[in-house]
């Protein structure tokens, strides 16, 4: 009977052990985006041209952000190192031009301090240069100026899906290194000597939408080893 009190009592232990942690991890999932409202949230429109309720809006339970005028809508604080997800696509057909910032030191109009990942159709992946702010892979070419908006080109072909459909952005930032998966592809890689910023959803050619937006601290996992596409020989 002691024997089998002991199982029991081990049995409950485990599973309760098991529930916690689930809880634990539930919690450690931030919704960057509730679904409802863009509370959370501040917003820049260049040139103050119209109010930011104007280009930012929930429909459907998704952000929809209307892309004209240019801006960004970015988190209320810094964040540093994270798992960050979202899904975006071109919900009228046209698949033209958005971006996600990362790292942001200074939210200024109409382009923040800051990294971003082009969501710019057939280009997703690659990494923008904005506002002055730098990446280690990134060269000015000799005896040339460097360009207003330097770009790091992604690494392998566009997985983006047609437009309409829902794409994914998996983007990891870990000690100030940006690591960027397109649909589960990688894509992206660069060393940033700024560390921790705020994250940014950019208003840039016509109507995107984006949903299931989630940070999870890098404290709890790592980010995922990746491999080089193999080049044929020649």
């Amino acid at each position: 009977m002691r024997t089998k009190k002991r199982i029991l009592t081990t049995v409950a232990s485990c599973l309760i052990a098991i529930f916690f942690v689930g809880q634990v991890s539930a919690q450690e999932v931030e919704q960057l985006f509730n679904g409802k409202d863009l509370l959370n949230w501040n917003f820049v429109v260049k040139e103050h041209k119209v109010p930011a309720e104007k280009v930012f809006t929930i429909k459907d339970g998704m952000i929809h952000i209307k892309g004209d005028p240019f801006g960004y809508m970015y988190t209320q604080k810094k964040y540093g190192n994270f798992h960050l997800q979202a899904e975006w696509r071109w919900p009228n057909g046209v698949a033209t031009n958005s971006g996600i910032f990362l790292l942001i030191e200074e939210p200024t109009n109409p382009f923040p301090n800051g990294i971003e990942c082009q969501l710019h159709a057939g280009d997703a992946g690659d990494f923008v240069l904005l506002g002055g702010s730098d990446l280690r892979e990134f060269k000015t070419p000799a005896g040339e100026e460097r360009p207003a908006f330097p770009v790091v080109k992604k690494k392998s072909e566009s997985t983006e899906k047609k437009a309409g459909e829902w794409n994914k952005a998996d983007i990891y930032c870990q000690n100030g290194v940006i690591t960027v998966y397109i649909n589960g592809v990688f894509q992206n890689k660069g060393t940033n000597k700024v560390k921790e910023g705020f994250i940014g959803l950019q208003s840039e050619g016509k109507d995107i939408q984006f949903k299931n937006v989630t940070l999870t601290p890098l404290s709890m996992q790592k980010a995922p080893q990746h491999h080089q596409p193999k080049r044929n020989r020649k």
